[in-house]
């Protein structure tokens, strides 16, 4: 928002009517909209007919998504007012946990084992041949929201009992254990102009159901991993048809060394990935997508930054502490300092990779030591 009004763009802001009172750059904002809204779901068809009435005196050039949950929406808009960009049948490829596997499937790119919880013959075939523990994960939610472990079939089919009508909103995966990576990306004309691999020191499943000091730092430059998913970062673009804009996707490596996709999106990675992506790089993926967003298309259009070469690490927690006290980390590597009530946030940057993930390490033990504490993650998105 900050960069298209930097950049001389009309901004307005559609959002929901709970989160009115939100952290907004206000000052970037030429105005703002509300919907009402139940835990941040919206009435679509309000929605169309609200941007609608809008449109009789604005004129909307762009409708950009900020989260995952906006992009289905944003989709729609784009259909309804004919606005340029994705629209409803791309947008599926970067929402839906379903629509992503089959396609990625279809590509020859190894995907867990999956089956969608639609005709039971097919569910049980692949409770017999796919051995727990499994993952049922909602086909539209963002992270690691609303996603359950499941042991075993009895578990299961009491679940699915418990869904009742929501259940075709799910799909069933084998675990696969392994590392997890994921993959930012700059895509303009269906070309990536800057990417970037990191891993997460432990699980986002992991740090979210089990309570854990979220960490991810940057792989080694030109490492085995960092050309492989690279690679294979930009044959999942290609196939699910991404023309333009920024992305996050996400990875397995298993135990075995095989790498798996696992999901991608359209937009900035969350959880503070960004600010970790700006230590390392010098480069705003925030801030280039809304350049991308307001550059025309075609040569001599969007230039890409120059990144850096250095290396990042971000750990993030929920802390005791309402106000918690971070000056006791002064090493001049960091970069960045969360500031937000009962959390703690920390991104470090160094050219030295070694030094790098040392500091995500020593870091991690006193996070654990001085302010950690844990709360269970919502079935739903909240915020």
């Amino acid at each position: 928002m900050r960069q298209c009004k930097r950049s001389g763009c009309r901004t307005l802001l559609l959002t929901s009517r709970s989160l009115e009172h939100g952290d907004w750059p206000r000052e970037s904002l030429d105005d703002a909209f509300y919907i009402a809204d139940k835990d941040k779901e919206w009435v679509l068809s309000d929605m169309i007919k609200g941007v609608s009435f809008l449109a009789r005196t604005e004129r909307f050039d762009r409708i950009i998504a900020l989260d995952d949950f906006d992009v289905e929406k944003a989709a729609m808009l784009r259909e309804h007012l004919r606005v340029p960009g994705m629209g409803d049948t791309t947008s599926r490829y970067f929402r839906d946990k379903l629509a992503m596997r089959v396609r990625a499937r279809n590509e020859n790119i190894s995907v867990p084992r999956f089956c969608p919880i639609l005709n039971y013959d097919d569910l049980r075939t692949f409770l017999d041949e796919v051995s727990p523990p499994y993952l049922l994960k909602p086909r539209s939610s963002a992270g690691t929201i609303g996603i359950k472990k499941i042991e075993g079939a009895e578990s299961l089919w009491r679940t699915l009992d418990e869904l009742g009508d929501l259940q075709s909103f799910y799909i069933l995966e084998e675990f696969i254990p392994g590392d997890i990576f994921h993959v930012d990306t700059i895509v303009d004309n269906k070309k990536t102009l800057f990417s970037l691999v990191s891993k997460y020191g432990k699980p986002p499943l992991e740090v979210s159901h089990e309570g854990r000091v979220f960490t991810s730092g940057n792989v080694l430059h030109n490492s085995d991993d960092d050309r492989t998913l690279k690679g294979l970062n930009k044959l999942i673009l290609k196939a699910f048809g991404y023309v333009r804009g920024v992305s996050h996707s996400e990875y397995i490596k298993a135990e075995d060394g095989t790498y798996y996709f696992l999901e991608t999106s359209a937009r900035v990675a969350g959880a503070h990935i960004a600010e970790m992506i700006g230590a390392a790089t010098g480069v705003d993926l925030w801030a280039e997508w809304a350049k991308l967003e307001i550059t025309p298309e075609g040569a001599g259009g969007y230039m890409a930054p120059v990144p850096k070469n250095d290396y990042a690490g971000l750990l993030v927690s929920l802390s005791k502490q309402e106000t918690p006290d971070l000056s006791a980390f002064d090493d001049p590597e960091i970069f960045w300092k969360m500031n937000k009530k009962h959390h703690v946030g920390l991104a470090v940057s160094s050219p030295d990779f070694e030094r790098t993930w040392t500091l995500v390490t020593q870091y991690n033990d006193r996070i654990y030591a001085e302010f950690f504490t844990s709360l269970s993650i919502p079935g739903k998105a909240s915020s």
